[in-house]
């Protein structure tokens, strides 16, 4: 049995892993869609707001537990809640918030890397517009290519996560995320130079009063305080985990600023290498979700050395996918381990078995299963997996952080304070303690009713 805590090498690590978590295909597929329909300049300034005003101080709290605990989710209410108290519920609810996220996120990512190991191939040079598209729904509908490459997904994180803490999902994730940094950069750089470029970024920056009216300001500022919470990957102890292996030698608040600033910095980078090459080449830039799979790959098709960038695009976009798998996988692995006591070996064979079959029917919902439609016509078991998570467990689980950390029946504001504030840098103003305790409940409770209200309108 292995019963000493694991610990990250390095504050980079520590820094980059989290980011990781945090960037995924929220930050570089619905991002920029969402800040190019909701008004540009307008959605950005909200967005960045509610950053500052809600999600750094969650992910600080986030943090905080985990550190404070030294342990993994499942187990880390048990030292600091008190007795009798029923916190540690939440443990489990995160494990199995993590658990339902992989099981249809693995599936997407597996999309992300067939479509990059496609355009590697040349498999997309000269087709046509009709042709992309129906690339993606015969992809869809096959059941042998959707397993294939959830299991690639599956063996990939599992084989990086036995390798160890350090050597394998540290180590890793560091080289991962500084390819996807130079790659995104290389990609905005080349976006730039195309003709027409200033009209996307014109449409992705500036504020458009005219779009936000048409969306509602209402609406928009819901849209960024939803996006600003969902893409930092809070709620379910997906951060937590990483605060659990780190040292004390730094204060929680400026690693939490840092992580957000990076997962940004993708987000923004990521809007500014799709509107300027779909601008440039005429293509609709309000595809929606659709932007990824169907737009961009005929921007490429359209694009001198067409292969070459639609490579790295889709390189950079698997480097997104993989590093939220990887960080999420890790988090499932860290509960099994505390309560079963394995070898980090033994847990990666047992978990990446049942999560691969717990992915299967997400993979199956678009073809075999595909007659299963739990919210209506177009709709499947993905929907369902999505629904459960981003609406109740997130939301409600930052609700479950913010008061544990704020309220004298749960570890307290001092408590929490003393954590977050141990070590050198950015420290968590005494002052805060009535925002975090009454105004930020409040708003993540109206983020939860409104989710709930505006997915069954």
């Amino acid at each position: 049995m292995e019963r000493s805590r694991e610990k990250l090498a390095s504050r980079m690590g520590f820094i980059l892993l989290s980011a990781g978590c945090a960037i995924g295909l929220g930050n570089v597929w619905k991002f920029p869609y969402i800040t190019g329909q909701y008004g540009g300049g307008v959605f950005l300034i909200l967005y960045f707001l509610m950053l500052i005003l809600f999600g750094i101080p969650v992910m600080t709290m986030e943090f905080a537990i985990g550190r404070a605990s030294q342990k993994a989710p499942v187990k880390m209410y048990d030292d600091l809640e008190p007795k009798g108290s029923k916190w540690h519920i939440h443990g489990y609810v995160g494990m199995i918030g993590c658990i339902m996220l992989m099981m249809y996120y693995a599936v997407v990512a597996g999309w992300i890397v067939r479509y990059f190991i496609k355009f590697l191939c040349g498999d997309f040079d000269g087709l046509t517009p009709d042709d992309i598209g129906n690339e993606f729904g015969a992809m869809l509908a096959s059941p042998g290519t959707n397993l294939g490459y959830l299991a690639v997904v599956v063996i990939i994180s599992f084989v990086v996560l036995a390798i160890g803490l350090q050597s394998g999902l540290e180590r890793i994730t560091k080289y991962m995320m500084m390819a996807l940094l130079l790659i995104m950069i290389v990609l905005a750089v080349n976006s730039f130079t195309m003709p027409g470029s200033a009209e996307g970024l014109k449409f992705f920056l500036f504020p458009d009063i005219n779009r936000t009216k048409q969306i509602g300001f209402t609406n928009v500022l819901m849209g960024a305080l939803n996006q600003a919470f969902f893409t930092l990957s809070i709620g379910i102890g997906s951060m937590a985990v990483f605060g659990s292996y780190l040292g004390k030698d730094r204060r929680l608040l400026g690693e939490s600023v840092h992580i957000t600033v990076l997962d940004t910095l993708v987000a923004v980078t990521a809007g500014l290498i799709m509107f300027p090459a779909c601008f440039s080449y005429g293509i609709d830039v309000n595809a929606g979700p659709s932007l990824l799979f169907i737009t961009m790959p005929n921007v490429f098709a359209n694009m001198s050395f067409g292969r070459v960038w639609g490579t790295l695009f889709f390189l950079f976009m698997s480097f997104a996918a993989l590093s939220t798998a990887f960080a999420v996988y890790e988090n499932i692995i860290a509960n099994f381990k505390e309560l079963t006591g394995w070898t980090r070996k033994k847990t990666c064979l047992v978990c990446g078995i049942i999560m691969f079959l717990l992915a299967v029917p997400c993979a199956l919902g678009f073809n075999l299963w595909s007659g299963f439609m739990p919210f209506g016509e177009g709709t499947g078991v993905l929907d369902l997996e999505d629904f459960v998570v981003s609406n109740l467990l997130l939301p409600i689980g930052a609700i479950v952080y913010v008061l544990f950390c704020t309220v004298r029946y749960g570890w307290g504001w001092d408590g929490f304070i003393g954590e977050a504030n141990s070590g050198k840098g950015l420290k968590v103003p005494v002052w805060l303690k009535n925002y975090m305790r009454f105004f930020v409940p409040v708003v993540l409770f109206i983020i939860l009713v409104t989710g709930l209200y505006g997915f069954f309108k």
